[in-house]
């Protein structure tokens, strides 16, 4: 297990912690249960659960939302946790209040219930899943984080196709409610000891660096500092999460609106994992001495460029899904690698919790959005708005691209 120095310079540089691949799978692992449990969850267990309840299919769907929400609210305050105290106690609590989350939904026997479980796990979701894991290690590792956080979203990258066909045969055998139970168990037997082994116990980003402020830094100041291009960032990162949602929602619906029959859909949507697995092995193998902003830049355009093949040529789907896994597998990475490329080790978790709050609420509406255009308007026109957001963002990402590499890299 990684050490925990007391403080930047106390200890000899190789006494320093150091991510493990059994470490990063063992993280990836976390994430697929977390993601399960939360994320994924929602697509299998809502119709038995309006079966047995009778409780509105919108309501029980829109659960996801206000967990994702409410997820967003204190993203800010678990950064700045995470920069205080190192991530291993975040995220094992982050853990463990999404169990309590599932116990209550597992438990609930009326509708407002079943709502406060979902808003418990939201809780969780804000101090757990990869924004938080992202920020954690990034602060106890620095310039050899970014290898890490590949090996991981490798690890989790089926997570989907691990995830649904599992939660469907725990349904079939228990009951919607034992699968949330099963979750539930295996947040606290499973994902709690997994924290606790592979993060080390106190980072040393938890420590503030001895370093001289930089120009746009107050001293003193025990906030992390804003970069003037901060709030465009955060605007990339919203707008593709955005497009990752509402593909997720919809591109079932879009594919047989398409003319693509039911089956042929399910396949190609089986695609986009292995497609974000592959892009994030060649980010392994040989992105490590780009710039990440590359990545945001390619990961922009092939999801632009997905979109725009569905749209215009349908009968090559296949590669439109492709794309848009390679661009969206890219994506999970670079929210993670870039800001730590722009804020350096020290301001890095407090800066991923406040980039993680405007995504997350944008997840949360994006769901209600689709369903309204879709009903309104029709699915095509739906896919015509999520094609001009993926030109908007690309258009903005290559601003963002200019200035991170005008910007000199900040010290890991």
């Amino acid at each position: 297990m990684p050490g925990a120095p007391t403080a930047r310079g106390s200890e000899p540089p190789d006494t320093l912690p150091r991510p493990t691949i059994a470490g990063n799978v063992a993280l990836g692992v976390t994430q697929i249960v977390l993601w399960g449990g939360t994320f994924f969850l929602t697509a299998v267990v809502s119709d038995p659960i309006v079966a047995e309840t009778n409780w509105p299919q919108a309501m029980v769907v829109g659960a996801l939302s206000l967990a994702i929400f409410v997820s967003g609210l204190p993203a800010p305050f678990v950064g700045r946790m995470i920069r205080r105290h190192g991530g291993r106690p975040v995220l094992v609590a982050g853990a463990t209040i999404i169990a309590a989350g599932l116990v209550l939904m597992a438990v609930a026997q009326s509708l407002p219930v079943f709502l406060l479980a979902w808003m418990v796990a939201g809780l969780g979701m804000s101090a757990a899943l990869y924004d938080p894991l992202f920020a954690a290690i990034g602060q106890a590792y620095g310039a050899a984080a970014r290898g890490a956080m590949t090996q991981i979203a490798i690890s989790s990258g089926f997570a989907v196709s691990l995830c649904w066909p599992a939660t469907r045969f725990l349904v079939d055998h228990v009951g919607w409610r034992g699968a949330c139970l099963t979750y539930a168990i295996l947040s606290v037997a499973l994902v709690v000891p997994l924290f606790a082994w592979a993060l080390p116990a106190r980072s040393r980003g938890a420590v503030e660096p001895a370093a001289a402020p930089r120009p746009y830094e107050p001293t003193g100041s025990t906030e992390a500092a804003r970069l003037p291009a901060e709030r465009l960032l955060a605007v990339t990162f919203t707008m593709a999460a955005m497009i990752m949602t509402a593909t997720s929602v919809q591109l079932l619906n879009l594919l047989q609106t398409l003319g693509v029959g039911a089956t042929a859909a399910v396949a190609l949507t089986g695609l986009i994992g292995p497609a974000q697995v592959g892009v994030r092995v060649v980010e392994l193998a040989l992105g490590r001495r780009a710039h990440p902003a590359w990545s945001l830049l390619l990961s922009s355009a092939s999801v632009g460029l997905g979109l725009l093949l569905l749209a215009t040529i349908p009968s090559l789907a296949w590669l439109a899904m492709v794309l848009y896994g390679a661009g969206n597998g890219m994506r999970t990475v670079v929210r993670g690698t870039l800001p730590l490329a722009l804020y350096g080790q020290g301001q890095y978790a407090a800066a991923m919790g406040r980039l993680a709050r405007l995504p997350l609420l944008g997840q949360a509406i994006t769901p209600l959005a689709c369903g309204y255009v879709a009903e309104r308007l029709g699915l095509l026109p739906l896919l015509e708005v999520m094609l001009a957001v993926a030109a908007i963002n690309l258009g903005l990402s290559l601003w963002v691209f200019g200035f991170a590499l005008r910007r000199p890299r900040a010290p890991a």
